[in-house]
């Protein structure tokens, strides 16, 4: 009688048990819960997306400054964040160049033609 009475309980608890696991899945498979379970990959994904993006941006400045430094630009605080001035040697070698070619330009006008074709 002893092991009647466990072999029920033990069959009625496996029972009770599968239909419970049963039960679980089947509402993981509604539409309902395949859609959440979508969304909520999709935000997880996104997240990740922009985290990556964010590692990727402060990279990118990181060596900027890294080659700014080595290149020898230097920011000038009154300056927009996106114009960068050239040191003082190449930049005085740089406008005493411009001014050259001013110069020279004007004094050879009547010498040198100027061809529109060239410039396309």
């Amino acid at each position: 009688m002893f092991r009647r009475a466990f072999w029920f309980t033990a069959g009625a608890a496996a029972g009770v048990w599968a239909t419970t696991k049963v039960n679980r899945q089947l509402k993981k498979l509604t539409p309902e819960s395949l859609a959440a379970q979508a969304a909520d990959k999709a935000v997880e994904a996104g997240h990740r997306l922009k985290d990556f993006a964010l590692d990727v941006k402060a990279g990118m400045t990181q060596r900027e400054d890294e080659l700014n430094d080595a290149l020898g630009l230097h920011q000038d605080p009154d300056r927009p964040a996106n114009v960068t001035a050239l040191p003082g040697p190449r930049r005085l070698r740089a406008i005493e160049h411009d001014q050259h070619d001013k110069t020279t330009h004007r004094s050879n006008r009547s010498t040198v033609s100027y061809n529109r074709n060239e410039d396309h």
